[in-house]
């Protein structure tokens, strides 16, 4: 019997698209076999990577029939090791095999043919995150690919209710300009794991819909802070992308008891909205979210600055009718996720950033970066969501 040749290329939009969609429905992915979350990607198959400075896609055939995908993005960002302050990083997302496939190697031939690009593009480290009880993809990557684990950062989500929530009186919140924000976060994020030296890019993408401060009513914000560094006693920042413009998501499998009693909060939530009953979102229709980015804060009542500008981004999402939860991204050992709302139900405790050495010569520098203690704050590039 002649054995299955395996022919891996670049994406071609022409006859790739519908294909990749098609894949993507076959690989279900999600916490159970009763709930499986569905990505729909617009017709545009690379819109999670094409804001990057570099990205490539790959697919892999096999006797013409598209059996793998996988995407890379390449950036200059900051590695949190005294010795390496700027790097060449890639970042591995998007992995997909077909069910019929698997247990062909198709996967680690995708990433190792990926890889190969990295190395082309003088990239230093390699990195990838999932779900921390994903198995199969742990194992693919730390135990056959020779990935090492870094961080273990918490996924939050907080539904979108349907009415605004009360923001305290003790809070003012200001806009930042972009030059304000690429100040700030250069200088109080700037050395935190993967921080984006384009951090500029990012924010004057049209995804990115803002970035705003909060800090104690009675005190003042001086949009001069960057030269005389005047800040308030305490303060808070984040910056808030729509990944809705991009793809949609929808859950799929969910059980009938699960849908009845989402429909029975979101009635009690519409006709008693003072009893602030924790309600599950419509995820079982196509729907975006925001996600929000470069969340940092400082002083003794920066926790309580951080929740008003939460409330703030949610009553914002309460004007986006496709909006349907705002998401999150932060350290291990980042307190801001007591403050932070999120469902203890939708959020997960525990993803799982894995990275890997592309040059020998960053082997010793790669045993340091996983010895340094991980930061407080977590920067999380959008375009990477």
């Amino acid at each position: 019997m002649a054995t299955e040749e395996i022919t891996l290329r670049s994406y071609n939009k022409r006859i790739d698209r519908s294909r990749i969609e098609k894949l993507e429905q076959k690989c279900e992915v999600g916490p159970s076999e009763n709930t499986y979350i569905f990505t729909d990607t617009l017709g545009e198959p690379v819109c999670r990577i094409r804001n990057s400075p570099q990205y490539k896609m790959l697919v892999a055939e096999l006797n013409n029939e598209l059996v793998g995908v996988i995407q890379g993005t390449i950036k200059k960002a900051t590695i949190n090791c005294p010795e390496e302050s700027q790097a060449r990083v890639g970042y591995i997302l998007g992995l997909r095999v077909s069910p019929l496939h698997r247990r062909k190697y198709i996967g680690s031939t995708l990433v190792r043919t990926l890889e190969q690009w990295f190395i082309a593009n003088d990239v230093d480290f390699a990195y990838m995150a999932t779900g921390k009880d994903n198995e199969a993809s742990v194992k693919l990557f730390t135990d056959k690919l020779g990935f090492v684990k870094l961080r273990t950062p918490a996924i939050l989500i907080n539904p979108v209710r349907y009415h605004p929530l009360h923001i305290s009186r003790e809070v003012e919140i200001k806009k930042l300009d972009i030059e304000q924000a690429e100040n700030l976060y250069r200088r109080c994020l700037g050395s935190t794991d993967f921080f984006p030296d384009d951090i500029d890019r990012i924010l004057k993408n049209k995804l990115s819909l803002g970035t705003w401060v909060a800090y104690p009513r009675g005190e003042s914000w001086d949009s001069e802070f960057e030269s005389n560094g005047r800040f308030p006693t305490s303060w808070a920042i984040l910056s808030v992308w729509n990944t809705g413009d991009l793809f949609k998501l929808r859950v799929g499998k969910s059980s009938l008891s699960c849908l009845l009693y989402t429909k029975i909060l979101r009635l009690l939530d519409g006709v008693f909205p003072w009893l602030k009953i924790s309600i599950l979102p419509d995820v079982f229709h196509p729907f975006g979210f925001y996600f929000m980015y470069g969340v940092h804060c400082e002083g003794r009542k920066s926790k309580a600055l951080v929740h008003g500008l939460c409330i703030f981004v949610h009553n914002m999402a309460t004007k986006c009718s496709d909006c349907k939860v705002i998401a999150t991204e932060v350290g291990e050992c980042d307190v801001l996720r007591e403050h932070i709302p999120h469902s203890r139900y939708l959020s997960r405790a525990e993803d799982l950033w894995c990275i890997k050495a592309m040059k020998n010569d960053q082997k010793n520098t790669l045993i340091k970066i996983i010895r340094t203690p991980p930061p407080v704050s977590l920067f999380v590039d959008p375009r990477e969501v």
